[in-house]
C-alpha cells in the first residue's frame, strides 16, 4: 500500500519537533541532529523535517513511497503518462536511508518524488539539482517564462 510523503523544511528542529509529536500525538520514528520521521498509520503518511543550512522553509517536497517493486513499476508509469520530464535518480542513499527513487514536478513546480526505501544509512546522503526540475516545468508553463533570466545553478542540498 502507497503511503503518501511530506517534507518540510524547519529553521528549529526541537520546537518543530514538540510541535509535530504534539499535533500527530506519537513520538518520531527517525531522529537526527538535523532530521526527524514520523510513519504515520492514521493518516497513512511518511512525514519527515529537517534543518539544512539555506534549504527551504516549509514544504519543501511531496512524494509517494511504496513497499514493493511491483508498486514502484506502478508509479514510475505514472509519473510519465504525468507528461512532465521525469528524473529518474536510481538507487541513492537520502534521509538516512537507502532508497529507489525518481523524482518530477508539477506545472507550477512543486517537486514529486516516488521511492522504495530498502534499508536504513548511517549518513543522511544528497538530493539531485531538483530546482532545475521544479523550474523548467514552471517557465514551460508560464505565460511570462521569457521574462524571467535563467537562476544560477545551485549546490546539491538535503533531500526528504
Amino acid at each position: 500500500m502507497k503511503r503518501f510523503h511530506v517534507h518540510v523544511g524547519v529553521t528549529d528542529l526541537d520546537q518543530s519537533i514538540a510541535f509535530y509529536t504534539g499535533l500527530f500525538g506519537q513520538v518520531p520514528s527517525v531522529t537526527k541532529s538535523d532530521y526527524a520521521k514520523w510513519m504515520l498509520e492514521d493518516p497513512r503518511v511518511n512525514f519527515a523535517i529537517s534543518q539544512k543550512c539555506g534549504a527551504v522553509k516549509g514544504v519543501e517536497h511531496l512524494g509517494l513511497q511504496v513497499e514493493d517493486q511491483g508498486e514502484l513499476a506502478e508509479v514510475y508509469s505514472a509519473l510519465e503518462a504525468a507528461g512532465r520530464p521525469v528524473l529518474e535518480e536510481g538507487a541513492t542513499t537520502c534521509c538516512y536511508a537507502q532508497s529507489e527513487k525518481s523524482w518530477i514536478a508539477d506545472p507550477d513546480g512543486v517537486v514529486w518524488e516516488a521511492f522504495l526505501t530498502s534499508g536504513e544509512s548511517t549518513v543522511y546522503g544528497s538530493r539531485p539539482e531538483l530546482e532545475q526540475l521544479a523550474s523548467a516545468n514552471a517557465a514551460a508553463g508560464s505565460c511570462c517564462a521569457s521574462q524571467a533570466p535563467a537562476a544560477a545553478p545551485k549546490a546539491a542540498t538535503g533531500c526528504c
